[in-house]
C-alpha cells in the first residue's frame, strides 16, 4: 500500500508509513544532524536493526524503552526501532539529575535505556533498573543486530501505548504521560494541509518534549526532511535554516526572542519558510507582531497540554488584532471553561480551561489517582481534561489566557494574575526578561514579588519597582523586586517559578 493510501487511513501506524516512503523514495533525506544525514531507505534498515534487536533482547511489546540523551540521527532511530517492535517510546530529560533520570526509568519498568555523553555520567552510583546503551559509543552499533535483519511482525492496536513522557517534575514528582498510536495517528493525520511531505524541517527542542513530537512526527510521517540541532543556538539556527532552505520550524518564545534579537537577522535568507508554529509558553503580542512583519511565511501558535485535551490555534498573520490570545478551538475540539465546583462558567467570564479532543492521553503511567485529578466530565459523561490554566472567551471566540491556576496570587483577598503584571514590568526599557511569583506573606496570606533580567548596565531595581507599581492597581502592587542574571527555564522555555519561590524562601528572613 503506497504512503498516500496509508495516510487516508482511520488508522495506520508511523512504522509502517516508513516503510512505504522507503519503497517509494528511498534516496530521499529524512533526517540531518551536525553529523551526517540518513535516507529513508537507510532510516528503515536500522529502525529494523534496532526492533530487532530489542526482540533479541526480550524486550516485550508494550514495554516502556527509556532514552535520555541529546538529539540526534542515532537517538531518532531508537525512539522509532522502538515503535516498530511495538515498544512504548520514553524519551526523558537529560536536564533533570541523575537521581530523576534513575527514577523515572524505575517508574517507566523501561528493561533498556539508551544515553550518550552529556548523560551517562549523571547515572555514576544511581540505583538502576536498566541497562545502558551509550548511543555515542561502538557498543551501540555493536549492540544492533545484524544489518539486513527483519524483526518479527507485531500487531499494534489504536489503544497500544505510542510513547511515554514524564512531567518536567519541577513541580513535584514526574508522572509519565502515556500517549496511545491512536493519538498520534490522529496528529499526523490531521496535518494534510501543513505541507510536511515536502518540508525541511527545523528540530530545535529536545526530542523528550511533546512540542517537538508534533513537529518532528509529521514530518517523518508524511516523508519530509527533518533537520536535527543538539542544541539549540539563534544564529546557528539562522546559518542552519538559509543553508537547509528550511520551510517549517517549531520553537518556543524564548526562542523568538532570541533570533529576532540576532543584530544581522535581516540579512539572511529564510525565504522558504512557509509555516513557523508556536507553543508550550507564553508568547507576547508584541513579539508575535514583529515575527509576522520579519519573517516569511505563516506564523501560528498552538495552545494544549501535553496530556492532551484541547487545543487551540491562532493564524497570527490573518488575525492582527487577536495576537494577545491564543486563538479559536480547531476543528472536533471542544474547550470549555469551568469554576472551582466543576460548573461551567457564563460567556465571558473567566475559568479553568477543561478539553476534549481525539488526541488526549490514556492516563498517567501507574498513576491512576492523579489521572483522575486531570479529568473532568460534563453532564453528558463525556471526559476532558484540565488544562491548569485560567482563561475567558472574548465576543469572537478567542481564548485569552489569564494565567496557571497554581500561579495565581490571593491577596487580601484579591485574585492576582501574574501575566498582568510581566506585561506591565516588561515595558520597562531597562528589563530584557521578567517574571513574577507569589510568596507567603502574613499580612496579606500572599504577595507578588518580581525577578528580571536587566538590558545593558546600571539598571536600579528600586525605580523599577516604583515605576512598575505606578502603572499597577493598588491590589496588584509588587511588593519587591529582584534583578537575576538569568530566569531558570526548562529546555522548552517555560520559566520555572517554584524554583524562583525556592530561592525566596531560602532567603533569612
Amino acid at each position: 500500500m503506497t504512503a498516500a493510501t496509508l495516510l487516508t487511513s482511520d488508522f495506520e501506524t508511523l512504522p509502517t508509513l516508513l516503510r512505504a516512503h522507503a519503497a517509494e523514495q528511498g534516496a530521499k533525506l529524512a533526517l540531518v544532524d551536525e553529523f551526517g544525514t540518513i535516507s529513508y531507505a537507510t532510516l528503515d534498515r536500522i529502525v529494523d536493526q534496532v526492533a530487532a534487536a530489542l526482540q533479541r533482547d526480550g524486550v516485550e511489546q508494550r514495554t516502556c524503552v527509556a532514552i535520555c540523551a541529546t538529539p540526534s540521527i542515532n537517538y531518532s532511530v531508537v525512539f522509532l526501532g522502538a515503535l516498530r517492535a511495538g515498544c512504548a517510546a520514553t524519551p526523558l530529560s537529560p536536564s533533570a539529575t541523575g537521581e530523576s533520570i534513575a527514577a523515572m526509568i524505575r517508574d517507566s519498568g523501561a528493561p533498556i535505556a539508551f544515553v550518550d555523553a552529556s548523560t551517562i555520567g549523571l547515572l555514576d552510583g544511581q540505583s538502576l533498573s536498566a541497562s545502558l546503551i551509550d548511543l555515542d559509543s561502538p557498543s551501540f552499533s555493536a549492540w544492533l543486530a545484524p544489518e539486513g535483519t527483519k524483526p518479527a511482525d507485531v500487531t499494534i492496536l489504536p489503544e497500544d501505548p505510542f510513547n511515554v513522557i514524564y512531567s518536567s517534575g519541577t513541580t513535584g514528582t514526574p508522572k509519565g504521560i502515556v500517549q496511545s498510536h491512536a493519538m498520534r495517528w490522529a496528529h499526523i493525520h490531521r496535518n494534510s494541509g501543513a505541507g510536511f511531505g515536502d518540508a525541511v524541517t527545523m528540530i530545535a527542542t529536545p526530542l523528550y518534549s511533546n512540542t517537538t513530537l508534533v513537529t518532528f512526527l509529521p514530518t517523518l510521517g508524511w516523508g519530509g526532511t527533518a533537520v536535527i540541532m543538539k542544541k539549540f543556538d539563534a544564529r546557528r539556527f539562522l546559518e542552519l535554516a538559509a543553508a537547509q532552505r528550511a520551510t517549517h520550524a517549531m520553537l518556543v518564545p524564548v526562542q523568538y526572542n532570541r533570533i529576532m534579537a540576532v543584530p544581522d537577522f535581516d540579512h539572511f535568507d529564510l525565504s522558504a519558510f512557509r509555516l513557523k508554529t508556536c507553543t508550550s509558553a507564553p508568547f507576547s503580542a508584541a513579539l508575535k507582531a514583529d515575527v509576522v512583519a520579519r519573517w516569511p511565511g505563516l506564523l501560528v501558535e498552538y495552545y494544549g497540554m501535553t496530556e492532551g485535551g484541547g487545543t487551540t490555534m491562532l493564524v497570527a498573520n490573518a488575525n492582527p488584532t487577536k495576537l494577545h490570545s491564543v486563538g479559536v478551538p480547531i476543528d472536533g475540539h471542544d474547550i470549555r471553561l469551568i469554576d472551582d465546583d466543576g460548573n461551567e462558567v457564563a460567556p465571558g467570564d473567566m475559568g479553568e480551561v477543561v478539553g476534549r479532543s481525539p488526541a488526549m492521553m490514556t492516563g498517567y503511567h501507574g498513576r491512576s489517582d492523579a489521572t483522575r485529578a486531570a479529568e473532568w466530565y460534563d453532564a453528558e459523561g463525556r471526559r476532558y481534561i484540565r488544562h491548569g490554566d485560567v482563561g475567558r472567551f472574548d465576543e469572537d471566540g478567542f481564548l485569552i489566557l489569564m494565567d496557571r491556576k497554581k500561579d495565581l496570587i490571593i491577596s487580601g483577598g484579591f485574585n492576582i494574575y501574574p501575566s498582568d503584571l510581566e506585561a506591565v514590568l516588561a515595558q520597562h526599557p531597562d528589563v530584557a526578561d521578567s517574571t513574577v511569583v507569589g510568596v507567603p506573606s502574613e499580612a496579606w496570606g500572599e504577595t507578588p514579588v518580581g525577578f528580571y533580567v536587566a538590558r545593558g548596565e546600571g539598571s536600579d531595581p528600586a525605580a523599577i519597582m516604583a515605576w512598575t507599581n505606578e502603572r499597577l492597581g493598588k491590589t496588584q502592587r509588587l511588593s519587591a523586586l529582584h534583578q537575576a542574571s538569568e530566569l531558570p527555564r526548562s529546555a522548552i522555555g517555560k520559566v520555572l517559578k517554584r524554583e524562583l519561590r525556592d530561592q525566596l524562601a531560602k532567603v533569612p528572613a
